[in-house]
């Protein structure tokens, strides 16, 4: 397993971890850890791609799991912010319906005649890059109410609604935009 591929594992690692101070009310500053652990996991995700290009690592293993493991991260994220009251559950139901179907469509691309493998789109990344964006604010104004007992009286609520809001609507262009560009391989006629 290449550089790549092994930053790209290591995110996935982390998610578990990140998953237990989300949700251990008992551990000091739960939040604070768990931002750490979503930033860092963040971080392997924008040096993984770039690792793989500049030093030849592109493999269809990377391919398949980087976007794989955005999605183990995110989803883990947004399960804990509806468990927390952070978010709406159809916000999430939206974004994990997206991946769900991203995902179904690169099966069935892989396993066609041309065994396809298709890397993430500009519209793909860019929700991504917002979601991920969305929930480390979250998570910042979380430590600076739950964790330090700042900000009281803030409208955390609704900066939260505003960006999952923003990230829904991305989702649902880059889906419909993947589905566009990846249509030879829904068509319900083969």
């Amino acid at each position: 397993m290449n550089l790549a591929n092994k930053l790209t594992m290591f995110r996935v690692v982390i998610v578990p971890f990140f998953v237990f101070f989300m949700s251990a009310e008992f551990v000091p500053l739960r939040f604070l850890w768990a931002l750490l652990l979503f930033a860092l996991a963040s971080i392997t995700d924008m040096f993984d791609g770039k690792v793989a290009r500049k030093y030849n690592m592109v493999t269809d293993f990377g391919k398949f799991l980087d976007p794989l493991a955005d999605k183990i991260l995110v989803a883990a994220a947004l399960i804990c912010f509806v468990e927390l009251g952070w978010t709406s559950a159809w916000v999430v139901f939206v974004i994990l319906a997206r991946e769900f179907l991203v995902s179904g469509i690169r099966l069935v691309a892989a396993s066609s005649e041309k065994k396809v493998v298709i890397p993430a789109n500009i519209w793909g990344k860019l929700k991504t890059a917002v979601t991920m964006v969305a929930i480390v604010v979250i998570l910042i104004l979380a430590v600076l109410m739950s964790d330090f007992g700042l900000l009281t009286g803030f409208p955390a609520r609704i900066v939260s609604d505003v960006l999952m809001y923003l990230s829904a609507l991305l989702t649902v262009i880059s889906g419909v935009v993947y589905c566009y560009d990846s249509r030879e391989f829904i068509d319900p006629s083969k």
